[in-house]
């Protein structure tokens, strides 16, 4: 099943997911169409397993953040967190991206929503560890705003602009950072590193 995941990964990533058909995922994966067949109905549930397979990847590496953030001070929590969603879109990029462009126009917006979900509990979660380092209040919100603004700029950066992240990756992370600490406590300054 692994290596018919794989193969619509490539087909996807080389060919969009117009162009990919069973047939060639099949082909690509070494297989027959019909063993295809006896583990997905059709294109969709392969691209929809290959997104739940994506999904576990990225939100193990949020998890596994989160977790050693938990006693860092804001500033480098923050920045563990930054340097977390670029190692994220760093997954297969390719892939990342039309998922991105594709995803909700497959029906698969709600395993989307659902990584976001757990995203923001697992930010929210710190944040509220954190509630007396930070001026803001309304920790919804903040949340919403940090999350989508994190989001933002990394897929910006990573995977509408992969050139930019050469030899820039440290100083996109310093500068992510310090516009998320300005929001969270403009009453601290994070330096960049040097």
């Amino acid at each position: 099943m692994e290596a018919l995941l794989d193969a619509t990964a490539r087909v996807l990533t080389r060919e969009g997911y117009d162009r990919a058909s069973t047939n060639r995922i099949a082909s690509v994966a070494g297989v027959s169409v019909g063993s295809l067949y006896q583990y997905f109905p059709n294109k969709e549930a392969l691209v929809a397993a290959l997104v739940a397979r994506h999904n576990r990847e990225i939100l193990e590496l949020a998890r596994d953040a989160l977790k050693e953030v938990a006693s860092l001070d804001l500033a480098a929590a923050v920045r563990a967190m930054v340097r977390a969603a670029v190692d994220a879109h760093l997954v297969d990029p390719a892939l990342h991206r039309i998922f991105a462009e594709q995803v909700p126009r497959m029906g698969q917006l709600a395993k989307i929503e659902d990584l976001e979900r757990e995203t923001f509990l697992l930010v929210r979660s710190y944040l509220e560890a954190r509630r007396k380092e930070i001026s803001i209040r309304d920790l919804d919100t903040a949340t919403s705003i940090l999350v989508t603004t994190v989001e933002a700029l990394t897929h910006q950066f990573v995977i509408n602009k992969p050139d930019a992240m050469d030899g820039d990756r440290d100083r996109f992370i310093d500068e992510v950072t310090r516009l998320i600490l300005g929001y969270l406590a403009p009453h601290r300054t994070a330096k960049p590193r040097k």
